[in-house]
């Protein structure tokens, strides 16, 4: 009697050692025809001579233009996409042709120069070689990236070719309203779709090739702006046969003629429907209405632009009626509302400095800021004669001697700034002179550019970029009311400082340029 071998029962639950009975039919090695679905070809050798790429390019070409930074989607689409995002790597595969007959397991850029005009996607497919035989292959796609203008940017070099026009006009001697606009304007890239833009006497020309485009920058700036906007549309070309018209639309936008720090004197029924505040008020704050405030209670009022509209009524004195007045004395009387205290301020003109009398005991906004021989801008109403007939019906008792508006900080006559403001590039008009209004519109620009160092409200809405150049902010000649003295440190660092954080880096943006470079 036999007796069989014991076997462990571990070795009962190994899997059985494959048994090779036939060669492979390319390199002659064993093999096991029944663990390889009957295949007499190895795996290696299926991997060696089977190619599931085939018939998908190793090369194609993309169409970039560089006027508006898009991408050619075919046959007529142009797609806005960074480099080596998603979108441009969806655009690139949509170009190869026989992706369909794979499975696309994985795709990636690989890093190139940026100047070499070239896309490098690395490509991981899956496909069935043989019956129940899936094999992954990866691979390499160049992308020639040709350069060419897409239709818009075409019409843009092209004369009478827009569609839709938006002028922003606003009637005031200086553009420092336009200058914060063009800011927001910057920031929200609300200026995107324009084909062209040209600056006129009294402001900009907003040219587009689609209505929709003018539409939306129109809904941006009443939203951020007091204007009013009229719509008139001409007829180009009609078909009789299919009445078919082609219309040129053009919206006119109106900003209202009063600016930040700007005395208004109201009439008596609109400072009534404004919570009965003061007729003599200072336009403190120009966004989608105008913040006014009482400098005697520090009461505030919103006039928004339809009820301006129905009763218009303009500055009474601007920013260049400005006099300058040296704080003799100053005393808080307790009442504040946020960065505004109320005091009783003594001043002199710093002109009559000096001389006997001329000294002025004013209420202003001003206690958080003033003290003790600091300087004031502010102005005279006791030595001005204004031509308003609201004004000459506000009773004499009512009207101070002095307004003071906002503190005069000494500043050096050489001084880089550490920050810097992009500046949209504009086309000059034909009527503009080029070289006549330089000096006021660099004045101007100057002016804007203390408005956001000493507001930091102001400097909340915009765009700040870092400054890396060693010239870097330009600093215009003083004006009538800056102190120059190159020793007075003490008094230099009592302006107001831009915080580092509140900076944003230096990048290149198209139809954007430095505020430097857009003046010249």
């Amino acid at each position: 009697m036999d007796i069989d071998t014991p076997v462990s029962m571990a070795m009962l639950g190994q899997p059985q050692a494959s048994v090779a009975n036939i060669l492979c039919c390319n390199c002659g090695a064993p093999i096991d025809g029944s663990a390889n679905n009957g295949l007499a070809i190895c795996f290696e050798c299926i991997k060696l001579t089977t190619d599931i790429s085939e018939g998908i390019p190793r090369e194609a070409t993309v169409h970039f233009c560089r006027g508006c930074e898009r991408w050619l989607q075919p046959p007529s689409h142009w797609l806005p996409a960074q480099p080596e995002s998603r979108e441009l790597l969806a655009l690139c595969l949509r170009k190869l042709k026989g992706l369909g007959k794979v499975r696309i397991v994985d795709a990636s850029f690989i890093w190139t120069e940026p100047h070499s005009k070239r896309l490098r996607v690395k490509l991981t497919v899956q496909s069935e070689a043989y019956h129940n035989t899936i094999l992954q292959q990866a691979f390499e796609v160049v992308y020639v990236v040709v350069y060419t203008q897409c239709p818009d940017c075409a019409k843009s070099f092209t004369a009478h070719t827009w569609r839709a026009c938006v002028q922003v006009r606003q009637k005031v001697p200086h553009k420092r309203t336009f200058l914060y606009l063009e800011q927001l304007m910057l920031k929200h890239n609300a200026h995107r779709d324009a084909t062209n833009i040209k600056e006129t006497k009294d402001g900009l020309d907003f040219f587009f090739s689609q209505r929709n485009h003018a539409q939306k920058l129109l809904d941006f700036l009443t939203a951020v702006a007091p204007v009013r906007t009229k719509k008139s549309e001409e007829l180009i070309s009609q078909d009789i046969h299919t009445s078919t018209k082609s219309f040129k639309f053009t919206f006119s936008v109106e900003l209202i003629p009063i600016c930040k720090d700007d005395l208004v004197c109201l009439p008596p029924k609109l400072a009534l429907s404004l919570g009965n505040i003061s007729r003599l008020v200072l336009c403190q704050k120009v966004a989608n209405s105008l913040h006014m405030l009482d400098p005697n209670t520090l009461q505030t009022a919103e006039l928004a632009a339809p009820a301006y509209w129905r009763t218009p009524v303009a500055a009474l004195a601007d920013a260049q009626g400005l006099v300058e007045f040296i704080v003799l004395d100053i005393e808080p009387l307790g009442p504040a509302r946020g960065k505004h205290v109320l005091s009783d301020v003594q001043v002199a003109r710093a002109s009559d400095l000096g001389r006997s009398g001329g000294v002025y005991l004013v209420r202003t906004h001003l206690g958080g800021v003033l003290h003790p021989g600091d300087s004031a801008l502010g102005y005279h109403l006791s030595a001005a004669n204004y031509n308003d007939p609201n004004f000459e019906t506000l009773p004499r008792a009512r009207v101070p001697e002095v307004v003071l508006v906002r503190k005069l900080y000494p500043r050096k006559k050489k001084k880089s700034r550490a920050w810097k403001l992009r500046r949209m590039a504009k086309e000059q008009g034909e009527l503009l002179p080029k070289r006549a209004d330089a000096d006021k519109a660099e004045r101007d620009y100057e002016m804007f550019l203390r408005d956001v160092e000493e507001d930091a409200d102001l400097r909340s809405t915009l765009a700040l970029y870092k400054n890396t150049e060693k010239t870097g902010g330009a600093t215009m000649e003083p004006d009538k009311h800056e102190h120059m003295d190159e020793d007075d440190d003490d008094d230099e660092q009592s302006l107001p400082q831009i915080s580092i954080d509140e900076l944003l880096d230096e990048f290149e943006e198209l139809g954007v340029a430095d505020g430097d470079d857009a003046q010249q």
